[in-house]
């Protein structure tokens, strides 16, 4: 049986009328036959490691990338790669393609990586390269195109 357990950080005004804090997310846990729950309140789930493809043609590499740049859960991010890819993913050779796989794949936090293209925040030297600069360069939209859906597809 699951049972899942959520609690709310909740302030107190000094009128005693409640205000709902809501930049902390509640806290849930699902817990197995009423097992204690793996994490608290103080720790989160572990994120999942990045590993890199072995023997993955660049036909197929260049799809999945196209798809992940398309797919990001953040809106900023998904027209900025999305239009990135369009541009760009064809013409990369393999190891450019090895690095933006890197670079849209291994940072665990998508507004990292939207603040380091964009300028907002210095890039880590592990993800400082030759694509993170095309990425930057491709962010300041010298050229003002407008970019506010996603290029279509391809049909092929």
């Amino acid at each position: 049986m699951l049972t899942t357990i959520c609690s709310l950080q909740v302030a107190l005004t000094s009128d005693h009328e409640t205000d709902f804090v809501l930049n902390k997310p509640a806290l849930c846990v699902t817990m197995i036959n009423s097992q204690p729950p793996i994490y608290t309140k103080d720790t989160e789930p572990p994120l999942p490691q990045y590993k890199e493809r072995v023997g993955e043609d660049e036909d197929l590499m260049r799809s999945r990338l196209l798809y992940q740049s398309r797919k990001r859960g953040m809106l900023e991010n998904g027209l900025l790669l999305s239009s990135f890819a369009s541009k760009f993913l064809d013409t990369l050779n393999s190891e450019q393609l090895k690095l933006y796989d890197t670079l849209i794949n291994k940072p665990t936090n998508d507004w990292e990586l939207y603040y380091w293209m964009t300028g907002n925040k210095p890039t880590p030297e592990e993800f400082d390269n030759e694509v993170m600069n095309m990425l930057k360069e491709h962010a300041q939209n010298h050229e003002r195109e407008s970019r506010i859906r996603q290029p279509d597809l391809p049909v092929e």
